[in-house]
């Protein structure tokens, strides 16, 4: 009965597989003397059925026996069709060769499309593009083995990634760069930097990445260095994925470590670590002058200053990626897409923290200091993406969330100030941060023609960034590998930091219309950006203070690493006591708002020039209010910051050959500060330096410009140099000023001017 079943069954698929032919080709570039084109697209007319050419511009279609309408098409090229009659059993061979057609203008300003992840179509591109714009796709970074967007960028000329400052593009930091999440502006989730840092992206996460070394009118006019532009996946195809991994780097794994005691539990490992340290409730939101009794700090301190040692393991990661894409009539898509990763890390660094000073004899060291800093980080990025398409009609969805955690144990041996040596200074600190952003997207064309579209966006973010319970202490100690230490109690300090960001809401709407009398081949855009940043701090102390009836009032030795069994003790017996210390100016409160509206023309002549030109009006306003030193009650007094700025923005571009171009660039730009850099706090570290922001610190005024030459030997390579030069009106640079009583004060100052000139090559 078998046997009958299986030959039935055999029966049944050989006659299914007679009833079916085979359409096959190759498709070929006619602007490239005919070279495949690989992943263009081969349809069915009025159904879904179809499949994209290879990277040798292949394909292979099988189809029920009959007679078809073929359309043949690929992103910035005209589309053709072909009647194909198909019988079965038989291969029917259809090979077409494709030209740029009327729609080059529309399709180069895609975002977020299938095809714009592989190498070949970005590279397609960037040759036809006007502005200077460099991408890299999902299948680069996977055939490149890149783990996140921070390595994704450095494989791009002209940037780099210098340790934990973050990226710099073109020798400019990451004050001077912009961030934008599928074209919309985007908060960062730490104040000190000022965009998030990259390497919180994952891959699995992102389809492009846009980068923009030279600025363009619909693009925010906060660029110096460079605006990254982050396309998030969507679930084009049906996948569920779950991946891990470990990864091992040279004197950073399996080594000795030191861990705070929160960190080392399985809260801490999955960076869920962090209540224990909240600021204790008793003290209400508002400052005052209170003194914990000793049962008061026993239940309100849970975290203590102990640190553990034990043994740093594999990094690690974990991911878990499902899409699933449907279809259905008329052309309508819907899919979503939902991922979830999760990664750790540990880290070891070691070097020297000094400051000179140079008086007429000579210089000297201020501090002197031998550092150690044991580090781990986790981090959580989970993405939620819904996408929904018809002919004329794209809807986009997504809601972002980063979870981050930064425990680090660090150690300065050396001199805290001249003649004073062989001092330890132990800071046990957590850096956290909650990142929410949700984003609605629209794309509609007007007309059925495509002549005529509207696009919009708009943007919700919360975010929070937490420097809980930062304990420090220093003393004594006869090298920096003695486990002893001899201290009192006058030098414990905790710090509570909290940045909230209540809100940041962007938005965005561009108007665009194509003319021209034949093909079209002319573009006109009107649009609005716009956002607006509400946050305030809340910056509270904790002093240690040794009784009068301590009987050891000139201090203690101790377990470097036990600390706690010690101050639990003194605790009990009233040697030792606690007392808030914070200041009047431990609130902040700012409101950044800008808006803009642009205008872009895009014309083309005689086949060889296409000139890109528009002006953007843009306000950049910034509201601060702080209370001064005083009363912690008193009124806000209030800082404005507005500006309002033409920035004027040409591209031009020479076709010289059908394989080469030539390229020039001219804008008008501005930079605002990193939000510390302009928030008027002072943010005390250990070793008794601050940073203290400024809240009178000007934007700095840009002037680019770029020339480029770029030959495409073939469709899958390219060869490039580019000259540039900025000169900077007003740049914002770190000035260093003593302060008798709290040592070195790092702050925020504009200098006069600054020039940066440079040569790229790209191969």
């Amino acid at each position: 009965m078998k046997q009958i079943l299986l030959l039935l069954a055999l029966t049944l698929s050989f006659t299914a597989l007679a009833q079916k032919g085979t359409i096959s080709g190759t498709i070929s570039d006619k602007s490239l003397n005919n070279e495949p084109l690989p992943f263009a697209n081969i349809v069915i007319k009025d159904t879904t059925i179809g499949v994209n050419t290879d990277e040798t511009g292949k394909y292979s279609l099988s189809i029920e026996a009959g007679t078809y309408t073929i359309q043949f098409s690929f992103v910035g090229y005209e589309t053709v069709e072909q009647q194909v009659t198909v019988t079965a059993g038989q291969t029917v061979t259809v090979n077409v060769s494709l030209g740029a057609g009327s729609y080059t203008l529309k399709d180069v300003e895609i975002q977020a499309t299938g095809n714009r992840e592989k190498e070949t179509a970005l590279l397609v591109e960037q040759k036809k593009a006007v502005e200077i714009k460099q991408s890299i796709g999902a299948q680069e970074m996977s055939r490149k083995g890149v783990g996140d967007v921070e390595e994704g960028l450095t494989k791009i000329t002209g940037i780099t990634k210098v340790g934990s400052r973050g990226i710099f593009v073109r020798g400019l930091e990451d004050r001077y760069n912009n961030l934008l999440i599928n074209t919309l502006a985007a908060p960062t989730n730490n104040p000190f930097k000022k965009i998030i840092p990259l390497d919180l992206f994952p891959t699995d996460i992102v389809g492009v990445i846009d980068v923009y070394k030279t600025f363009n009118t619909n693009i925010y006019g906060d660029f110096a260095g460079g605006t990254f532009d982050i396309q998030t996946s969507i679930g084009n195809k049906s996948v569920t994925r779950i991946s891990g991994g470990v990864g091992y780097t040279t004197n950073n794994n399996l080594e000795d470590f030191l861990l705070s005691d929160d960190a080392k539990t399985t809260e801490g490992f999955f960076g869920f670590n962090g209540k224990d340290r909240e600021l204790p409730a008793l003290l209400g939101n508002s400052p005052a002058s209170h003194t914990f009794t000793p049962e008061e700090s026993k239940k309100s301190f849970k975290s203590g200053f102990n640190a553990h040692k034990t043994r740093s393991p594999l990094n690690s990661e974990i991911s878990f990626l499902h899409a699933e894409k449907f279809n259905f009539k008329n052309d309508a898509k819907f899919s979503y897409l939902f991922s979830l990763n999760f990664d750790n890390s540990y880290s070891i660094r070691s070097g020297v923290d000094r400051t000179l000073d140079f008086p007429s004899t000579g210089f000297i060291y201020i501090t002197d200091f031998k550092k150690k800093t044991f580090s781990y980080k986790t981090s959580t990025t989970s993405l939620i993406g819904l996408n929904y398409s018809t002919e004329r009609l794209k809807l986009t969805s997504n809601t972002l969330f980063i979870k981050t955690t930064d425990n680090t144990i660090e150690d300065q041996f050396g001199n805290t100030s001249p003649g004073q040596g062989n001092r330890l200074i132990r800071t046990n600190q957590l850096d956290r941060s909650d990142y929410l952003n949700t984003q609605l997207l629209g794309d509609y064309a007007l007309t059925a023609d495509k002549n005529q579209n509207l696009k919009a966006g708009i943007s919700f973010a919360m975010t929070k960034y937490q420097q809980p319970d930062r304990k420090s202490f220093e003393g004594d100690q006869s090298s920096m590998e003695d486990s002893q230490i001899t201290t009192n109690y006058g030098t414990f300090l905790r710090q509570y930091l909290t940045v909230d960001g209540n809100y940041f809401v962007s938005g965005m709407a561009e108007y665009s219309l194509k003319f021209g009398n034949k093909d079209k081949q002319h573009k006109l855009s009107v649009g609005y950006d716009g956002s607006i940043n509400d946050m305030e701090t809340s910056y509270r102390f904790i002093a240690g203070h040794t009784s009068i009836s301590n009987p050891n009032p000139g201090g203690f030795t101790t377990n470097l690493n036990s600390i706690d069994t010690q101050i639990n003790a003194d605790l009990a017996s009233n040697n030792f006591y606690f007392e808030e210390n914070t200041g009047s100016t431990y609130k902040v409160k700012l409101r950044e708002m800008v808006n803009a509206g642009y205008g872009n023309v895009l014309l083309k002549f005689a086949d060889k020039w296409e000139v890109n030109g528009g002006v953007r009006l843009e306000s950049s306003n910034r509201e601060t209010k702080l209370r001064y030193q005083g009363s912690q009650t008193a009124p806000f007094h209030t800082k404005k910051y507005d500006n309002f700025y033409v920035l004027p923005s040409v591209n031009i571009k020479y076709l010289a050959t059908e394989k080469a171009n030539f390229r020039f660039a001219a804008s008008k730009t501005y930079t605002r500060p990193v939000i510390m850099e302009s928030f008027p706090l002072t943010y005390l570290n250990p070793d008794g330096t601050s940073v203290q922001g400024n809240p009178i610190l000007k934007n700095s005024e840009n002037y680019n410009s770029d020339l480029k030459f770029e030959i495409f030997p073939t469709s899958k390579e390219i060869f490039a140099i580019t000259a540039f030069g900025k000169l900077l009106q007003d740049p914002i640079e770190r000035a260093y000023i003593r302060n008798a009583t709290s040592g070195r004060v790092e702050s925020y100052l504009n200098s006069d001017n600054a020039k940066l000139f440079g040569v790229e090559a790209e191969a």
